[in-house]
């Protein structure tokens, strides 16, 4: 009986340890930003781990702006072939790779509120964690943020109907009104 129990308590140390320890993919999926107001999805490609928006709490642009009701662009982007692309599918994160500690390094990430694009490195703080710095120079003068993992929910935003006067809420989600 002993031995069976010892056996046991093998058994659950290596599986603890197993499900502990950080892989490369662990970082892909779909991460919900600090603000909650975008989802980047990290995907594999090739020997690299990149990320791109997927989703924007506000997609289109406010009233006021120079294009009310369209889709936000990357019209601060310092190359002026790309400042009418979406900021829905741009790529955010790139050419990270898996240090084997824990980390993922030597890639970069682009601010489109600003056009500039930084130093960057990830670390899983758990598996529903991420910890993302982006620096110039040298890690130490950086700023981090902490993303959470999230499902995908929709493959994009999608620029908000223009207003008619109806409620453009998905039926699925309107009260009945038969009950009422």
């Amino acid at each position: 009986m002993r031995k069976l129990f010892i056996a046991g308590l093998a058994i659950a140390f290596v599986l603890g340890a197993a499900h502990a320890e950080v892989k490369a993919d662990d970082v892909a999926g779909v991460w919900l930003t600090d603000g909650g107001d975008s989802k980047i999805e990290i995907k594999k490609e090739g020997e690299k781990y990149n990320g791109k928006i997927i989703w924007l709490k506000e997609p289109n642009q406010e009233p006021g702006s120079p294009e009310p009701g369209q889709p936000k662009r990357d019209s601060k982007n310092p190359d002026p072939a790309k400042q009418k692309d979406p900021i829905v599918g741009l790529a955010l994160l790139k050419d990270f790779s898996w240090d084997g500690s824990g980390a993922w390094s030597g890639g970069t990430i682009y601010d489109p509120e600003s056009g500039k694009t930084y130093k960057c490195t990830m670390k899983l703080k758990d598996e529903k964690t991420l910890d993302v710095r982006g620096y110039i120079g040298v890690p130490a003068f950086g700023r981090s943020t902490v993303w959470t993992r999230t499902e995908a929910e929709e493959p994009a935003s999608q620029p908000a109907p223009a207003a008619t006067g109806t409620n453009s809420e998905p039926a699925a989600s309107k009260p009945d009104k038969k009950s009422e």
